[in-house]
């Protein structure tokens, strides 16, 4: 049974993995759990995230609007999401209003990627990537993690 976070309203929801994840919407406020879009999230919403989601990756990017790399890999991470989705939830972090949050993932430098599997990091890659390398390093990166 996989555990998702809405989107919209925050609540934890229980979808059967037999079920397409792409077409679940939230027990509480209805909303599509899936958007094919990356969720720009707050470092409490991070958390709930990653505590709650089960059954689905998490893959964040850690950015900041003042650099150049991620404003240009913006366009290419949203267009991950769109490939990635439902077996991989895609979130941002804004390392400038969340700098505490960047600070504890131990971020360097941005754009930074950060590949999570039951709230643990399995794989992190700084610098800013297409969206073809975003989609093969986070599938290479489960693959590893899986065998």
């Amino acid at each position: 049974m996989r555990q998702l976070v809405c989107p919209g309203c925050g609540a934890t929801n229980r979808a059967p993995e037999t079920k397409n994840a792409a077409a679940a919407k939230c027990g509480r406020c209805g909303k599509a759990l899936f958007r094919a879009e990356p969720l720009d999230v707050t470092a409490p919403q991070l958390q709930s995230h990653l505590r709650a989601n089960k059954g689905v990756a998490v893959l964040l990017d850690v950015w900041a609007p003042w650099c150049g790399p991620c404003r240009m890999m913006a366009p290419h991470f949203a267009a991950a999401a769109r490939d990635l989705e439902p077996r991989v939830r895609l979130l941002k972090l804004n390392s400038e209003a969340e700098p505490q949050a960047a600070a504890s993932l131990g971020v360097s430098g941005i754009p930074a990627l950060f590949l999570f599997r039951d709230g643990r990091v399995i794989a992190r890659q700084a610098g800013a990537m297409s969206a073809a390398q975003i989609v093969a390093w986070t599938t290479q990166a489960l693959a590893q993690a899986a065998a």
